[in-house]
C-alpha cells in the first residue's frame, strides 16, 4: 500500500512557507511545554490549531480524515496488527536498544501520570478514558494529521516529503513524552514512527493511527491493572 496521492495542484511558495511556519510553531509548542514548562499541555493546543488550519486550508472538516473508512474490518485489522508490532518492537528492540546506548528512563513515569492502576478498577477506567480521548484522538490529530501534514506540505505533499516529515514529527512526538526520561523520548519516538508508518501505508487513514494508539495504551493499562507491568 502507498500513501494516497493528492489530486490538487502543487502548493504555492506562500502556502509552503506558511506550512513551514506552522510546523516550527508546533515544534516550539511541544518543546515549550514538555521541556521548558512554559506553556500548557501541547495536545489541546495542537488539536485546535490543527482543526482550524485544516478547515481553512483544505476546505472541509472531512479533510481531517475521520470519515467512515471503506472497510471497518480492514481498518481494525491493520490497527491491531500495527499495535502488536509496536508493542513487540518496544519489548525486544527499542527498549533494549535504549538501555544498550545508556539512555535512562524515569521508572513508572507513564503509570504515575495516570495514577496507580494495579488492582484499581476505577483508576484503570479513568486511564482508558484519558488515553482514548487525549492520546488516541488528541495526539493523532495533533501530531500525525496536523504536524505531519504540514511537514509534507513543505515538499508539495510528495511521498518522500511525507516519510521525511514522519521522521521529524516522530522526534517531536518523543519530546512530547519528555517526562519519561531520555529512554522514554527515544522509545516513544520509535513508537510514533511505527504508528505514522501504519497511517501512511493505509493511505492516510487516520482511524488506523487512532485505533493503533488506543489499542497500545489499552493493552498497557490492562497489564498495569493486572500487575504485569510497571
Amino acid at each position: 500500500m502507498q500513501a494516497a496521492a493528492d489530486t490538487h495542484t502543487l502548493l504555492s511558495s506562500k502556502e509552503r512557507g506558511l506550512s513551514l511556519l506552522e510546523l516550527v510553531l508546533g515544534g516550539a509548542i511541544v518543546i515549550g511545554h514538555n521541556v521548558f514548562h512554559l506553556l500548557p499541555n501541547e495536545v489541546p493546543i495542537l488539536v485546535v490549531l490543527g482543526l482550524v488550519s485544516i478547515r481553512l486550508g483544505e476546505g472541509s472538516w472531512r479533510a481531517i480524515g475521520l470519515g467512515r473508512p471503506k472497510s471497518w474490518w480492514r481498518t481494525i485489522a491493520i490497527a491491531f496488527a500495527a499495535a502488536i508490532l509496536v508493542l513487540a518492537a518496544g519489548q525486544f528492540i527499542t527498549e533494549p536498544l535504549a538501555r544498550a546506548i545508556g539512555l535512562h528512563a524515569n521508572a513508572g513515569a507513564a503509570a504515575n501520570a495516570l495514577g496507580d492502576m494495579r488492582g484499581h478498577a476505577w483508576n484503570a477506567l479513568k486511564g482508558l478514558a484519558i488515553v482514548w480521548t487525549f492520546a488516541a484522538f488528541g495526539e493523532e490529530i495533533g501530531y500525525r494529521r496536523y504536524l505531519l501534514g504540514r511537514a509534507a506540505d513543505i515538499g508539495n505533499r510528495s511521498a518522500l516529503s511525507y516519510w521525511l516529515g514522519l521522521v521529524v514529527v516522530s522526534v517531536l512526538f518523543g519530546f512530547g513524552h519528555y517526562y519519561q526520561g531520555p529512554a522514554g523520548v527515544f522509545t516513544t519516538a520509535c513508537d510514533g514512527l511505527m504508528i505514522g508508518a501504519a497511517y501512511l501505508l493505509s493511505r492516510r487513514n487516520l482511524w488506523v493511527a487512532v485505533l493503533t494508539h488506543g489499542l497500545i495504551d489499552t493493552i498497557g493499562i490492562a497489564l498495569l491493572f493486572l500487575g504485569l507491568a510497571d
